[in-house]
Formats: structure tokens, sequence, C-alpha cells
């Protein structure tokens, strides 16, 4: 399918009905959230996406608005053709709560002052976005996820809603991020606050009615945070030493090199679109964000029952792959159904927003819905409790098959027979099915993701597994040599 745009959007806007409780213990009430939508919502409003914007970003993913001179922020991966297919998926992106493009934020009217809440407004966790964004998805009427996707404090919030919503979301993936802040993470923000902070046009935050803005501290506070999303790769390909605009050095404080100057136009355009309360209180929204329980990262994950992807990226050294490995591992000692890409770029953290290729690659192999019920076999032989060994043994040549599930008379399963079990009957002298079957059998549903069962058929070593309903009643088996041949033709 030919890739290409969504074309002209529009934002929306929902209002939360009464108080919204955050973790301070606060609340606010009339809290408006500005999302947008692309693609249409199936009949059993199955097929529902949300994505997750990093720091700076918005509910605008993907599309045009009017006037635009470019496009949503992700349009490379959302739209007809793409890893998130708007002719298959349902995708919603809404601008976080404490932001400044829609949703209630500092920057809004508090409605007992009528005046901008400034730091009126409450502290807010990365847990009270989740929650804002979970009456969002209410109102719309979807009641489970096919799958949550952010990249940066996005996959902050993709962490947030599998551990606070574990049974809403299928699928999860997790690009770019940690699952807690780190002491140098932290410091970056911290600088980027004070620079504001200390902006004498700040005002104790009261800057709204004032002629100046504290521009030039939010400009500062751009520039560190962009010197992060980079690496020293990328600014070497870019900028080098290159000088801007001259011949040689100018021996004084004036702008002398590309990357200077490159610094200079990130911090200007900024504050053009950007509230710098917003981006203390977003900030230190990141820093708060530690799922870890106790100093565990696997006890604060333990309730993760979706499938889930962890992207790294090879450069980015303010979310290093070392951190999303951590993920990775706290996930896997608590059995979820977990996969790990790297995504090889100069780009640095930027990476998931600029790599093309690679990121539609990894998230429509990811989203592809490869399930048991595709793959299995359902014309099963099966024996009962008292069918005897000889026969057993016959069954499986003539059937030619190694495993012969043991089912009862309404076809709930009771064991499995190899034909390692029945070579062990004759060593061992066993006359009797029950004596050598295996009672304690693993299974799976015919929802089931192939991935999953692939890794824990190897985990495991076990080539067949049987595959029941909700009732154990036994649907059919899938094995190895189907597996493998599904995976050599893809």
């Amino acid at each position: 399918m030919k890739q290409k745009s969504i074309g002209r959007v529009e934002t929306q806007k929902f209002t939360i009905d009464g108080e919204l409780k955050l973790s301070s213990g606060k609340t606010l009430s009339n809290v408006d959230i500005a999302y947008e939508t692309y693609g249409e919502l199936n009949a059993a409003k199955t097929n529902a996406i949300l994505v997750c914007h990093a720091l700076t970003g918005d509910a605008h993913a993907a599309g045009w608005h009017a006037g635009d001179v470019k496009p949503g922020w992700w349009e490379m991966v959302i739209g007809p053709g793409k890893a998130l297919d708007t002719d298959k998926f349902f995708i919603i992106c809404s601008n976080v709560l404490g932001g400044c493009k829609g949703s209630t934020g500092p920057s809004s009217i508090n409605p007992e002052t009528n005046k901008e809440y400034a730091l009126d407004f409450p502290i807010i966790t990365i847990q009270d976005m989740v929650h804002a964004q979970k009456k969002l998805i209410d109102h719309l009427g979807i009641s489970n996820l096919l799958a949550v996707i952010g990249g940066s404090m996005g996959g902050m919030q993709a962490l947030q809603w599998i551990v606070s919503y574990p049974k809403m979301v299928r699928k999860a993936s997790i690009i770019a991020t940690t699952g807690r802040s780190s002491p140098q993470q932290i410091a970056f923000n911290e600088v980027g606050r004070q620079s504001i902070i200390t902006d004498s046009n700040w005002h104790n935050g009261q800057y709204y009615d004032k002629e100046k803005s504290p521009d030039s501290g939010l400009a500062i506070a751009r520039m560190i945070g962009h010197i992060t999303y980079l690496s020293d790769d990328s600014m070497y390909m870019k900028f080098g030493r290159d000088l801007q605009d001259k011949d040689e050095i100018s021996y004084d404080f004036t702008t002398d090199f590309q990357v200077e100057s490159y610094l200079h136009h990130q911090g200007e355009t900024f504050v053009k679109r950007f509230d710098a309360n917003t981006y203390l209180y977003i900030t230190k929204a990141v820093d708060y964000f530690d799922l870890s329980v106790g100093g565990s990262l696997a006890e604060g994950l333990k309730d993760v029952s979706c499938q889930v992807q962890v992207i790294a990226v090879d450069s980015d050294w303010l979310y290093p792959a070392d951190q999303s490995k951590d993920l990775l591992a706290a996930l896997q000692s608590n059995d979820v159904d977990v996969i790990y890409n790297e995504v090889k770029s100069n780009y640095g953290h930027d990476a998931f927003l600029l790599e093309n290729g690679q990121m539609n690659f990894l998230l429509s192999n990811f989203l592809r819905e490869n399930v048991v019920d595709e793959l299995m076999e359902t014309d099963v032989p099966t024996i009962s409790i008292d069918t005897e060994i000889k026969e057993a043994a016959a069954m499986m040549i003539h059937n030619e098959v190694t495993h012969l599930p043991v089912v009862d008379d309404d076809n709930v399963l009771l064991g499995i027979v190899t034909a390692w079990d029945l070579s062990k009957s004759i060593a061992e002298d066993k006359h009797e099915l029950s004596d050598i079957m295996t009672k304690d059998v693993r299974y799976c549903k015919n929802g089931d993701s192939i991935e999953y069962i692939a890794r824990q058929m190897k985990k495991f070593n076990i080539s067949c597994l049987p595959v029941v309903d909700d009732d154990f009643k036994l649907e059919g088996t899938i094995t190895t040599d189907e597996i493998s041949h599904l995976i050599s033709n893809l």
C-alpha cells in the first residue's frame, strides 16, 4: 500500500465531568483535554491505539491543520499504509494534562479567579496525565485499547498505562524511555527550570498579564534539552566545527559556530509555541516518575499482563539503552510477553522521531496480529484416560504425531501423552496411561500471540501446546513445526 497523509485534521476538546483527583491529593475541576483522532473506530471498538507524546509535543500527531507549514509530529508512522495504518486502526492522541496546547495547564484560566492558574496550578505526575487520558478513552466509549505507544515522556505514559490499567491494554510499545528518572535526567531538567525561574521576566510565574514573558529562560531551557536529544556523532555530521556566516573566528562573544546558531534558533522558535510555566510543571512530572516499588522495577511491573515492545536507540544518551534493558529484565522476571528492539542511528534520542524506515518496520511488526487461532491444528486425534498404552502408540504412528491430548467425554483436557512418555513406559514397565501422561499441562488460548507462544515453547523446551477454551475444552494444538513454517514465510 502506498503511504500517504491523512490530510486535513482538527483538534477536538473533551471536558472531564466533576473533579479530577491528583496524586498530590489535590483536585482540578473543569479539566479540558485536547485530542485528535485519525481513522475509524470499528463496530466492536477493538482497533483503538493511543499515542502518547513527548515533553514538548501535543495532540497534533499527524495530518495537517489549516495553515500548517509541516504536518503533525509523528506523521512518518501515522496514516494509510504506515505502521499506524489509519485504514486499519483508530488512532488517538491527546495533549497531556498540564500542557499548553489545549489541555488544562498553568496557562489555562482558573475558574475560581478568572485568571491564569500560573503557580496556583497543582503539581502533576505522569500518573495524573494517564488518569486524565483514561477519562477521555471512557468518553470515546472504548473499554480496551489495542495498543498504547509512546516515546520519551510518551513512553513513561505508556508504561504508566499498563501499570495503572493492566487489563485494558493488549499491547504497549515503550520507546526511548525509562521506568524511573535517573539523577542525571533530573539534573538536566532542574537546570532548565532554573533558567526559567531566574529570568527577570518570570515574576514568580505571574507573567501572563505582563508586557514580557521569560522567553530568555525558556529558550535556554530548550537549548539545554535539545543538546540531550542529539548525539555527539549527529552534531558532528550536522555541524562539525563549521563557522556561521563568517570565514574566521571573531574573538568575541558573538555567534561563531553553526551549532551555536542552531541552538539559538531552536530556543527562539520554541518560545513562540510553548509556555514557560508548562515547561516547569511537565519536567517536574518527568522527574517524579518512578515505577519501582521498594527500589525494584520488577515489583512495580508485576501486574503487567499485555504484550510489550521495548525499543531503545543505540546512540541515545538521555535515555540510554541500558535503561531500556532494565525494563526488559524487569518485565521478563514477571514472565511478561516482551520483545526488545534497538534502533541503530546517529541521531541520538530523537531517532524515534526521525528514523522513518526503522520505526515503521518495528512498529508494524509489533502490531501485526499473529495469533494461535490462525495457526493451530483443529483436526487433532485424542485419547481417553482408559486408552491402553499400546493403542496410544498405534494412534501416534497412524496419525504421524508425537503428542496425543487426553480428554474426558466432554472434551475437557486432562493431560497429554508424548512419544517420549511411551518410550519411558516400556523402560519403566508402566501399563496405565495415567501413570505416564503429563497431568500439569502447559496450554494456550486461541487469542494468544504466536510470538509469546514461541518464546514459551523455547523456554520450557516444548514442541506442542494444547489450545483450550475458557472451560478448558480442547480446541486444537499448535506445534513448533507450524510456527517455524509461519516464520519462514514472513
